[in-house]
Formats: structure tokens, sequence, C-alpha cells
């Protein structure tokens, strides 16, 4: 396994935001959920089991292409 993969961090700037990571293969699931109060970073990495990661909520996202804000869920 390569350890040279993509990451990205998320700074929920709310309560409840949703970070879920989906699966490779021909067959998307879900694999991994995790939720961050306001202030909480979590840093996600692409992995060889990983291929996307959903974010639900207000979270400043930050990867090696640059910054971008999701909107509120509410």
């Amino acid at each position: 396994m390569s350890t040279n993969k993509d990451f990205i961090s998320i700074k929920a700037l709310e309560d409840g935001v949703n970070v879920i990571g989906l699966t490779r293969g021909s067959n998307t699931k879900f694999h991994h959920s995790e939720k961050l109060d306001k202030g909480e970073v979590m840093i996600a990495q692409f992995t060889d089991h990983t291929s996307a990661v959903k974010i639900r909520g207000k979270a400043s996202i930050l990867t090696s292409n640059g910054e971008i804000e999701s909107d509120s869920k509410k």
C-alpha cells in the first residue's frame, strides 16, 4: 500500500457536521462515518478503500487543490 495518498482536512463550522467515507469499486458504499462539532478538525486520507468523502453541514475543507466551504445542512 502506498503511503503517498492525498488527504484533506475538514474543520466543522457548526455542530453536527457529518463526514462520510465512500468505498472504491464497481459498487460504491458508505464505509465510515464521523460527526464533528463546531471547531473540531478531522484529517482524512484517500486510500485503496476510500475513493470519496461526503460532507454534510457547514465546514471548511482544505485539499491540495485549494480550500472550499460547504453550506449549512439547515
